[in-house]
């Protein structure tokens, strides 16, 4: 077999304790839906000429490549607020790390590749559904310029899953920086195994932030490039209308992307307090909240690394107290450039976050789509705008004029940064349904299509005008589900 990857295992080289070494189960007969071409390049890996017979059987796992040293890793975390000492990779399997062309090393993970000890009553198996829709989400979101994991591969297993109903099977190859999670510390500092934790912060220091190796206060300088990188991304999701759904502490990346694509979802109807999660019923992962659980995961992240921030707790405490008062005010930061950006605003006014909060105000209260809102400020005196007809709207506009007469750009240099910071097409969620539904026909046109358009997400197509479009009420989709 004339294939390669070239894996560079250093995960798999820390202690046992750290993960459990084995090979994902064979599967019966994979078929390849889609191959990631374009991101395979970015990674080294030649795809172009390799007949799929073979990226079948790497894909799938039947096949372990001479390199790959395959593990389950180990995490724990608070799942929705509630701690579960033992978690870990319970349906993925880490076949290696590669260094991209880039200069950077990546993890290559295959998710629904059978059980794991961690699998604790599930069949560690994904179905199709879930794993197209994580392909499109992180695909698209990559796109959008939000950090996130990436897709490269879907594989049908040839194998039937149990869900609500029977389902074909389906294995997700995953791109992350690392699946690193903040659960990964808490697994070790619940267990007060401060060994295993400095060797993991070590590990994480020299693999993403080498930067800070020599800082004297380097695991508190940790602490703030993740909190850094946090507040970054879930400004881009406020700035989207994206709702991840289960933000648990480990399904938070301390490489600041966004991963475990589960029951997420892109709003259509602006709504403060939207969740589509099935099993959120409190809203504790609402649009609305997810800043301040992001504030709240890294507070548990502070909480595992205060043993090696100062031996003295005290201090400890005091200095990690700090960094995590300073969350929001870095987040609002983001936020602020980010809905900037979204009205044609490069200039930095005080009243700015009054008038952004009275504009979503106003789509809420109107029911309008948050996308296409956004859209209608490009269109010369808003005539675009699902707002124009109502009299609150006309009176906001003229705040948000006298406000753009403060920023001495052209007309001409608004619309550009407005349409660079609104897309046209988003993974609609009643799309993604489709799709899935099609799919299950084996039909999967619409599949490649969707991916195609969603690949230049700010440049308007008229062949995908159907993309472009909210869902009529019937087509509506008000839950979503993790696939597990």
């Amino acid at each position: 077999m004339n294939f390669k990857i070239d894996f560079k295992n250093s995960y798999a080289a820390l202690p046992n304790n750290f993960y459990a070494r084995l090979n994902p189960e064979p599967v019966k007969q994979p078929v390849l839906i889609k191959i990631n071409n374009k991101l395979a390049q970015d990674l080294g890996i030649d795809t172009n000429n390799i007949e799929a017979s073979i990226l079948e059987e790497i894909f799938s796992g039947n096949k372990i490549l001479s390199n790959s040293d395959p593990i389950a890793m180990t995490y724990a975390g608070h799942q929705f607020g509630h701690w579960v000492p033992q978690l870990g990779d319970g349906r993925a399997i880490l076949l290696g790390e590669i260094i991209a062309k880039d200069g950077l090393r990546k993890d290559i993970q295959l998710k629904g590749s059978g059980k794991t000890p961690f699998s604790r009553m599930g069949d560690g198996r994904a179905w199709l559904g879930p794993v197209i829709r994580e392909y499109i989400l992180s695909e698209a979101m990559n796109a959008l310029s939000v950090p996130t994991t990436r897709a490269l591969s879907i594989i049908k297993t040839g194998e039937n899953i149990i869900r609500e109903k029977i389902y074909p099977g389906a294995i997700l190859a995953r791109v992350a920086n690392s699946h690193i999670r903040v659960g990964t510390f808490q697994y070790f500092a619940s267990r007060k195994d401060i060994k295993s934790l400095k060797i993991l912060t070590d590990y994480v220091l020299d693999r993403h932030y080498p930067n800070l190796l020599k800082d004297k206060n380097k695991y508190l300088k940790f602490l703030e490039n993740v909190a850094l990188k946090q507040a970054y991304l879930v400004a881009k999701w406020m700035s989207l209308g994206f709702i991840h759904g289960v933000m648990n502490t480990d399904n938070t990346s301390i490489t600041g992307e966004t991963i475990d694509y589960g029951p997420c979802a892109f709003m259509d109807n602006f709504n403060y307090n939207q969740v589509f999660s099935s099993i959120d019923h409190m809203g504790r992962y609402s649009y609305k909240n997810q800043p301040e659980i992001m504030k709240w995961n890294l507070a548990c992240l502070a909480t595992c690394l205060l043993p090696l921030i100062n031996e003295d707790e005290n201090k400890a405490l005091s200095e990690a107290q700090k960094v995590i008062d300073s969350i929001s005010d870095t987040y609002e930061n983001f936020w602020l450039k980010n809905f900037r950006a979204k009205f044609g605003l490069h200039k930095s006014f005080t009243k700015d976050k009054d008038l952004i909060n009275d504009f979503l105000s106003l789509m809420e209260k109107h029911n309008l789509d948050f996308t296409l809102s956004f859209q209608g400020l490009a269109k010369i005196n808003n005539e675009g705008s699902l707002l124009k007809n109502y009299d609150d709207f006309n009176r906001w506009k003229l705040k948000y004029y006298d406000r753009l007469n403060q920023e001495n750009i052209s007309l001409a240099e608004r619309i550009k940064t407005i349409k660079f910071a609104n897309p046209v097409y988003i993974p609609r969620n009643h799309v993604i349904e489709k799709i899935i539904t099609e799919s299950l026909e084996n039909d999967f046109a619409r599949f490649h299509a969707f991916n195609k358009c969603l690949s230049n997400p700010f440049e308007e197509n008229k062949e995908y005008t159907e993309f472009s479009k909210a869902p009529l009420d019937n087509e509506k989709v008000l839950e979503t589900f993790c696939g597990t």
